[in-house]
């Protein structure tokens, strides 16, 4: 499936944060995402396109997404540069608590385009939300990442089939599901 990419459509990181490179998140899939992410990042800015940052900060102390630790820091690849916003939101959707909603309508944005981590957790739920405020809404499966899941009888869903059935699950009703390199600039 082709994603038209125009003047008004906005590139949304989520959480692209260095906690997630720690082992006690267990194993993930799309190794590659953040590469991905990486390029597609690159294509915005080379067209001079809105790119939003968005971040979590932990209410737990002890989290390793707290502000102030070191895993709070986002990613060497997808570091911003000059002015592009990075906002701070402290649950799964990137719109509650945040100004990305009136950001969005300010500039005028019609398409947002999410990436990020983790696939079934604050990228599903800001792709929904996103949807429903009336965003046409998309979600770039090659740079989202998600993790092993345990199922509530305690058997591992493997992080593959964790970020399939949530994409599957957003596709046609929420989102058009697409990878980067099935997007096309005008």
């Amino acid at each position: 499936m082709e994603m038209q990419i125009t003047g008004n459509s906005a590139l949304v990181l989520i959480d692209v944060q260095k906690a997630w490179d720690d082992p006690m998140w267990g194993r993930r899939n799309n190794p590659g995402a953040e590469r991905v992410m990486s390029e597609i990042l690159a294509d915005f800015r080379k067209r001079g396109l809105h790119i939003y940052h968005v971040v979590h900060d932990s209410m737990n102390e002890k989290s390793l997404l707290r502000k102030g630790k070191p895993g709070f820091e986002i990613k060497h690849e997808v570091k911003p540069m000059g002015d592009e916003p990075v906002i701070v939101k402290h649950v799964n959707s990137a719109f509650i608590g945040t100004d990305l909603r009136e950001r969005l309508q300010n500039e005028a944005i019609g398409t947002v385009l999410f990436c990020g981590i983790t696939t079934d957790h604050c990228v599903s739920t800001s792709a929904r939300m996103s949807a429903n405020l009336g965003f046409r809404t998309g979600v770039i499966s090659d740079a989202c990442v998600a993790y092993d899941r345990k199922d509530q009888n305690g058997e591992t869903v493997p992080a593959e089939d964790v970020h399939r059935i949530n994409l599957a699950s957003l596709n046609g009703e929420f989102a058009s599901v697409f990878n980067h390199d099935e997007m096309i600039f005008f």
